[in-house]
């Protein structure tokens, strides 16, 4: 066996069961999951309908690479929603469809890691990484012989990394950097000046910027979408996109997340390594769920649809939860990153895993410990004493779970 794999952490819904295993929630009370952020809005019906009409596509091997007019479509659709000059995005060069950002985020760091490439071979290449985070990443890098360096984000750092915190040595050491905005769990977004000082960083000391942006399109204010990484390396005249790569789904985006659709763009010298790897790697898109993302990702009065009933969700769960807890709305994403409020019992004050643990077994109401989505450095767990609650359940359900937490909060004597 691969010995890195004993290196990997249990997965956050492992805990997350075993903390469950021994609860007995109330059975008078339907269950309401808000740990997976899995969407449960209907998918659009159209993207259903061109999965059916070309089921005949089954009987063909699909490219690697992507039919061109999905490269196409994706082009179109980047140039439009990131205002890039006409023509920039080169659909031959600068894109490959995914099944979904999750394998590709894993893969990413398979091709791209170097591990015989340090100076000094007692350190291994980092990979660079929000905390919390996508446990993802952390597993990507740890299989790519790379070692995880996490990068606590915290109400201090404004719930972004700072990288006028990390010192030259570990800039050197690094190879990759992940980003994720806007943000899971935090629904922070990455402003476009500090993108660039990022990728200024980048051109200096050689290192790739893998920037998971599937939360980009659940945002509030219509006039603001989250800036991309695309977007600002060209503000700043890097139009050739050099160490920046893009990772966008269908999944939150169109609620479509069983489809397994998404692409990589940006570095067409990474992309050309990248698609060899996955030429090897046989991980191409089913013909019939490519024709169905070219409808999606053509379509966005569904996708403006779909923000609206997130807005109309966060405004009904703030408003319940505003009377006994200081909560506020992410500037994107379907979270709510939640300080626990102190418990008046002994040893158990702001303590996440009894928060989460109590409000199933007397509310039958999942959510998840912070502390589950991040890791201890020097001495401090920034996911520690918050829960991650994920709105992605109908308007009526986040209402009942909201007002059952509310219930929860006053009956346990919690204060804020």
């Amino acid at each position: 066996m691969n010995p890195d794999l004993a290196l990997l952490h249990a997965y956050p819904f492992e805990k997350l069961a075993q903390l469950k295993a021994n609860c007995s929630p109330p059975d008078a009370l339907t269950h309401i999951p808000l740990s997976i952020g899995e969407p449960k809005h209907p998918a659009p019906e159209f993207v259903l309908q061109t999965v059916a009409e070309n089921l005949h596509g089954i009987s063909t091997y699909p490219l690697t690479k992507g039919e061109e007019s999905l490269r196409e479509t994706i082009a179109s659709w980047l140039t439009t929603r990131f205002n890039l000059k006409p023509n920039l995005i080169d659909p031959a060069q600068h894109i490959l469809p995914v099944n979904g950002t999750r394998e590709a985020l894993f893969a990413i760091a398979q091709a791209l890691i170097d591990r015989s490439d340090q100076p000094n071979r007692n350190h291994k290449p980092l990979v660079l990484m929000p905390n919390p985070f996508y446990q993802i990443y952390e597993g990507a890098a740890l299989l790519a012989g790379a070692e995880p360096y996490y990068m606590n984000t915290t109400a201090e750092t404004g719930l972004l990394p700072d990288f006028d915190a990390i010192d030259e040595e570990t800039w050197q050491r690094c190879q990759m950097i992940y980003l994720c905005s806007p943000g899971n769990p935090t629904g922070a977004v990455i402003p476009t000046e500090t993108l660039q000082q990022l990728i200024a960083l980048a051109e200096k000391h050689n290192f790739i910027i893998v920037s998971d942006e599937c939360y980009s399109e659940l945002y509030f204010d219509e006039s603001a979408p989250p800036t991309g990484l695309l977007e600002a390396a060209q503000a700043m005249g890097n139009t050739a996109f050099k160490n920046c790569l893009v990772f966008h789904s269908l999944s939150k985006r169109s609620n479509l997340p069983g489809l397994r659709s998404g692409f990589v763009a940006g570095d067409a010298l990474i992309m050309e390594q990248f698609y060899r790897y996955r030429t090897y790697h046989g991980c191409a898109m089913p013909p019939h769920h490519q024709l169905a993302s070219i409808a999606a990702w053509s379509d966005e009065a569904h996708v403006l649809a779909n923000r609206d009933l997130y807005r109309e969700k966060f405004q009904v769960v703030l408003d319940i939860l505003g009377e006994v807890i200081d909560v506020s709305a992410p500037e994107a994403s379907f979270y709510l990153w939640i300080k626990v409020p102190n418990f008046e019992v002994p040893g158990a004050e702001g303590d996440d895993e009894v928060f989460a643990q109590a409000l199933f077994d007397q509310e039958n109401i999942t959510v998840l410990p912070g502390k589950y989505l991040s890791r201890e450095v020097e001495g401090v767990n920034p996911g520690a004493g918050h829960v991650r609650l994920a709105l992605v359940a109908e308007l009526e359900q986040c209402r009942e779970a909201a007002l059952r937490i509310r219930r929860f909060i006053k009956n346990n004597s919690l204060s804020g």
